[in-house]
């Protein structure tokens, strides 16, 4: 499950884990103009961790969602 909100400087998504037994903690997404923000509570310490991936990270994850094995450089389309 997942929800969707629109703030007034970034989409906020939200993946909530469910339907197992091990469920993990929530995984908050801030998608800014020039970067995307990855958060989830650490259920050991409950604090935050946070990491922020540029845009061009982005671009190559979800790239590398959709291909086999290996080492993969993108090119920008002209």
């Amino acid at each position: 499950m997942f929800t969707i909100e629109h703030d007034f400087d970034a989409t906020i998504v939200t993946l909530i884990d469910e339907g197992r037994p091990d469920l993990q903690e929530d995984v908050i997404l801030h998608a800014f103009d020039d970067q995307i923000t990855v958060e989830q509570v650490d259920r050991n310490t409950h604090e935050v961790c946070r990491i922020t991936l540029s845009m061009a990270q982005i671009q190559d994850l979800a790239a590398a969602l959709n291909l086999p094995e290996g080492s993969y450089r993108l090119t920008p389309k002209t």
